[in-house]
């Protein structure tokens, strides 16, 4: 232990370097971060007296990436606040239920013919289900594309979505944390899981006015750790009843999203945000053993053919119902195609559960080629499109006879 403040300087020398490393590509950083995690982790490879895994302060590291899920959440439901996801209401309705009717099925039916039990099967589904918000936005961000008439559309779906987890992981953690297999005990976990979201939002939102006059705080130092002290509370009880603490932390972003505070509150936790983030993906990297990945290729490269194939369909049929052209069509379902942080979370809800140790090895592999493909795929879709015109055009249904056959329907 004499050495831990040395290790966890190195480590954040070596996420460090990967993010500069990603800046100089003009690339997603989550990939390197796993990468540069598992490559020094105490799975990894040595040589005789040369070790460079860390091993003493892996455990504080994981302690330290269960903050980043905390703040990842709790930024995310900043960013959503209740008001704002009623508010969004058609695109996020329609749009949003088809995405997740789609991938969700795929992911449940994939499960199932891998022969997966089905706690291992929710956890799969899950895992493939759910778009990263953060890769999505930096690419729309990077690619000037926030002014396209789709953009909308994808950030209804990733809206949705993220509706769609606070649901999904409050149920599922409270089967696979609390261990119940009969239909009562499923049930009442579950009802646990919702009652105790509903009981924070209503009550959060109808403390509105008193949480206004409460934050009223000149002190930076002492409004953070007002903050840092409801966000920590909240998320450890959330846990005590068998639901995600990351829901916890969730909860309380989305109602302090309703305050007159929520851009103070936004502007100091950013940093916090990034910076626990980071550790996040580098300490999920630290708990892969890189020789499990061969088991998981095929698993991982079937979920990866399936994904893109549910989020072309659901990026077709979504941009349809929206009156959007074949291309913004298009555009949905490639960028929305990269998984990242939500699909990693599920997979450590696997790994608290004891649940079949192929999940954390499937997760990663399937987040580092989508994380990598999603990008290029979003960067790439003007020569998708062209190519698919191309295809119809040698099939005999050009864009004129194409219009005709919309027509007739």
């Amino acid at each position: 232990m004499n050495h831990l403040v040395f290790e966890i300087g190195l480590a954040l020398v070596l996420i460090a370097l990967a993010g500069l490393l990603s800046a100089k590509l003009k690339f997603s950083v989550i990939p390197f971060y796993i990468l540069v995690g598992m490559a020094v982790g105490p799975h990894s490879f040595h040589w005789g007296h040369i070790d460079l895994r860390f091993i003493e302060s892996a455990e504080l590291i994981e302690f330290l990436g269960r903050i980043g899920v905390l703040f990842l959440l709790f930024y995310l439901g900043l960013e959503f606040s209740v008001g704002r996801l009623i508010k969004s209401g058609r695109s996020i309705a329609v749009g949003g239920t088809i995405y997740i009717l789609i991938n969700f099925t795929l992911g449940l039916l994939f499960g199932l013919f891998a022969g997966l039990p089905m706690m291992e099967m929710l956890i799969v589904a899950g895992i493939t289900t759910i778009s990263s918000s953060a890769i999505v936005a930096k690419v729309l961000v990077d690619l000037k594309r926030t002014a396209n008439p789709e953009t909308e559309m994808i950030l209804g779906i990733i809206m949705f979505e993220d509706i769609f987890l606070a649901v999904y992981i409050s149920i599922v953690s409270g089967l696979v944390l609390s261990g119940s297999t009969s239909i009562g005990g499923i049930l009442l976990s579950a009802a646990i899981a919702l009652g105790f979201m509903l009981l924070v939002l209503v009550v959060g939102r109808k403390s509105v006015p008193l949480l206004n006059r409460l934050l009223r705080i000149r002190s930076n130092e002492l409004f953070l750790l007002v903050i840092f002290a409801v966000l920590f509370v909240i998320a450890g009880f959330s846990e005590t009843i068998h639901v995600a603490e990351a829901i916890g932390a969730l909860l309380v972003g989305l109602v302090l999203a309703e305050t007159e505070h929520m851009k103070r509150i936004e502007h100091l936790i950013l940093p916090f945000r990034d910076f626990f983030g980071a550790i996040f993906f580098f300490s999920f990297g630290l708990t892969i053993d890189p020789l499990s990945l061969g088991g998981a290729v095929w698993l991982s490269l079937g979920a990866v053919v399936l994904t893109l194939i549910g989020n072309f369909a659901a990026g077709m049929w979504a941009g349809r119902s929206a009156g959007l052209s074949p291309k913004s069509s298009v555009n949905i379902g490639l960028t929305i195609v990269a998984r990242g942080e939500f699909s990693i979370i599920m997979a450590n809800l696997a790994k608290a559960g004891h649940l079949l140790p192929i999940i954390q090895p499937f997760a990663a592999l399937y987040v580092l080629i989508l994380a990598v493909l999603g990008p290029l795929l979003t960067k790439e879709t003007k020569k998708i499109y062209s190519g698919m015109e191309w295809v119809y055009k040698s099939l005999g249904l050009g864009r004129e006879k194409r219009k005709k056959t919309v027509s007739h329907e």
